[in-house]
């Protein structure tokens, strides 16, 4: 028989771990602890009991799912919507296409945001340009952004040819492409197809997808900038499924891309439109304070000031506008070179046929939005040795190829006369 002492000391050693349990599983990050029940992630159906066997990672993906949890199958999202062409398969009535409609019989808000937003019908006409396009989306789209739609296709699509494009530039553009049952854009090139993830959606790496390269370095910047920096650090505390309306900084005290451009933080509701708080089109030429400048701005200064001082925010915005118009004056100053050899009937009239002419776009369109976008993102390399530097070395090019062609009569243009 054991006696008292020995019972009543192994007593005392259980309680001390289960509490140590508890204390240490209070203590995981709420990405490792908050998992849905095994009972709500089945998939179910026909469905699931072939592409287990032929499509295995697409049943996973889905049962991993918060629309598995939420028990939306299979059928919700890939049964035919008003306008959509129909596929009988295996005794199913499905859409051939899964769009934005089939997304939008739930999430119709969020739809609706996204169609005013440069995401939608702007992107895809940035490319290709109105040729085609109905009506009634160009319209609609053009009262959110005026000239956005209304537009040439891009004349690198003539340069470089079809495949080009289709594998490049319309990759990423594609996201605002319209649909053949009216709708327009691919909810999941942010959320992805079977996952339907807030969580990728929060990722840098998933706005990095387009938002990176010598033409808008996003990606590159955030990683460079002190967000990025903690953001990587503390990425495993960081409770990035946390439900949109109902985030906190308890859940990610540390932003990303969609932390400062889209989500609830600072008070305002959350957003599918990314432009909602920009005060400037950083991507244009010259850039220009957008119609909703104050508003945009003070948006934005909300989300900040959940991390910084409101006198830290104002001085930030404040030197970042700075940054834009001296970019402005410098892309100035490379524009009147270029349109003064112009002038002279120096130059061919097609476009991008000439050194010059790939100089100045190289100018502005790579060095000048690289420094107005580490401007306003933090990345003071960006601001410096990618932007400012490229561009003031940029004018010394520009002026010295433009006396070039004034000594020679001309380029393409010149010979041909």
């Amino acid at each position: 028989m054991p006696s008292f002492r020995s019972v009543f000391i192994a007593v005392i050693l259980a309680t001390a771990l289960v509490v140590a349990a508890f204390l240490v599983q209070s203590r995981r990050p709420r990405v490792e602890v908050a998992q849905a029940r095994p009972e709500a992630v089945r998939a179910t159906g026909k469905c699931a009991s072939c592409h287990r066997e032929e499509t295995a990672a697409i049943v996973q993906e889905y049962e991993l799912s918060r629309h598995a949890a939420a028990g939306t199958t299979c059928l919700d999202c890939h049964g035919a919507a008003e306008g959509q062409e129909k596929l009988e398969h295996r005794g199913f009535i499905l859409t051939r296409q899964v769009t934005a409609r089939n997304c939008a019989q739930c999430h119709a808000h969020e739809y609706e945001e996204f169609l005013r937003s440069r995401h939608a019908l702007p992107a895809y006409a940035a490319v290709q340009g109105a040729a085609g396009l109905p009506a009634d989306q160009v319209a609609y789209s053009e009262q959110y952004n005026p000239g956005a739609v209304r537009r040439p296709p891009n004349a690198l699509t003539g340069i470089e040819g079809s495949a080009a494009i289709a594998s490049g530039c319309s990759s990423c553009h594609s996201v605002g492409q319209p649909n053949k049952d009216g709708s327009i854009g691919s909810c999941t090139a942010c959320h992805t197809r079977h996952r339907a993830s807030v969580a990728l959606a929060r990722l840098p790496e998933t706005c990095g997808q387009c938002h990176m390269g010598p033409d808008h370095s996003q990606l590159e910047i955030y990683h460079e900038s002190k967000h990025g920096i903690l953001f990587n650090a503390f990425r495993g505390e960081m409770n990035l499924d946390a439900p949109p309306r109902r985030l906190t900084v308890a859940d990610m005290p540390v932003p990303t891309c969609s932390t400062c451009h889209m989500s609830g933080l600072g008070g305002g509701p959350p957003t599918h439109n990314p432009g909602t708080r920009l005060s400037y089109y950083l991507f244009a030429e010259q850039s220009q304070r957008r119609p909703s400048y104050q508003t945009g701005r003070d948006a934005m200064s909300a989300v900040c000031d959940n991390c910084h001082t409101a006198g830290r925010t104002k001085q930030f915005f404040a030197q970042a506008e700075q940054i834009v118009q001296t970019v402005n004056e410098r892309v100035r100053t490379g524009q009147a070179i270029v349109n003064d050899v112009r002038a002279r009937g120096l130059l061919t009239p097609a476009p991008l046929d000439e050194p010059i002419e790939y100089a100045y776009f190289d100018f502005w369109h790579y060095a000048g939005r690289t420094a107005k976008h580490g401007a306003f993102m933090g990345g003071a390399d960006f601001v410096q040795w990618h932007g400012n530097y490229e561009l003031v070395k940029g004018i010394v090019e520009l002026k010295a190829q433009a006396a070039e062609l004034r000594s020679r009569g001309g380029g393409a243009a010149g010979v041909a006369r």
